[in-house]
């Protein structure tokens, strides 16, 4: 598996796509990761295209398949799209300051931005039925809609591998590679916008393990929706970040709602899983 990966490495290179590390990941079934570094939202869209079509045809070429599905085995860990976000003017890193985690208060309120809007963001960065069989507790899923500089538990994290200011930025572990990058690049991206346009206070951040809170402590943490059909209701209520400068419609978001509540949500809901053969077959 590790000679696959490293020639899915050197094609992305081969390609010009610049690739930071590349590892095995917890999960099970050969889950790899292969981080690419950061760069302009258009060319990151790019890239990512670039990315799923190599990893794809170097496996087969191989005889072997890969799937980005965000939750492809039961009680296994799921597949994320971990993206990582700085706002620069020139060569100067906006992120950078002197306030918690080394942040900037135009960070703070970028983070405020992608919590407050995260549960109608969702219905882009996690836009399948299959992408909230991962966002389940356990298996370093980021259902807690919190921030913290050391917490993968939570939905945003602030890295601290280096104390350069250019490496401040934040990470927002939500998304899954299920999505449609460019419309989920863009809607992070306006989420955070807004957030700095109306201060948004992200709140107190929240530095211990939110998966061993108590019941009365988790019952203040915002969580991530449990189905996609609650994520389309959010971000049917909660779309006006998202037409600031024309950069979304209410046509394209209203063809969006529904395509994917007649295509998938209905689609699935009203088919018979296989698993009720088991459950219920002999009634």
């Amino acid at each position: 598996l590790q000679d696959i990966r490293t020639e899915m490495v050197q094609t992305m290179l081969a390609c010009g796509i610049d690739v930071e590390i590349h590892h095995h990941e917890v999960g099970t079934a050969g889950q790899g990761e292969i981080d690419i570094r950061f760069c302009p939202l258009l060319i990151c869209g790019d890239r990512m295209m670039m990315y799923k079509y190599i990893v794809k045809n170097v496996a087969h070429r191989h005889g072997k398949t890969a799937t980005f599905m965000p939750k492809p085995l039961f009680e296994d860990n799921g597949t994320g799209m971990h993206t990582h976000q700085s706002l620069w003017q020139g060569d100067k890193p906006l992120f950078a300051g002197s306030g918690y985690a080394g942040l900037s208060q135009m960070a703070l309120h970028y983070i405020g931005g992608l919590l407050h809007h995260a549960p109608a963001l969702l219905a882009f960065t996690n836009p399948t039925t299959n992408s909230y069989k991962r966002l389940v507790p356990g298996y370093e899923a980021p259902v807690n809609l919190a921030y913290s500089q050391r917490n993968r538990s939570a939905s945003v994290r602030i890295p601290m591998y280096s104390p350069s200011p250019k490496s401040k930025r934040v990470e927002f572990r939500c998304p899954d590679p299920s999505c449609n990058i460019y419309l989920a690049l863009s809607a992070m991206l306006m989420a955070g916008l807004d957030g700095i346009e109306r201060q948004l206070d992200p709140g107190e951040p929240l530095d211990k393990n939110l998966y061993d809170l108590s019941a009365e402590e988790r019952a203040g943490v915002p969580q991530t929706a449990g189905s996609l059909e609650a994520s389309l209701d959010h971000l049917e209520q909660d779309r006006d970040f998202l037409l600031q400068g024309d950069v979304f419609s209410d046509d394209l978001i209203d063809a969006w709602l529904d395509y994917k509540r007649t295509e998938e949500v209905d689609a699935l809901r009203l088919r018979p899983h296989p698993y009720e053969f088991a459950l219920y077959y002999d009634v």
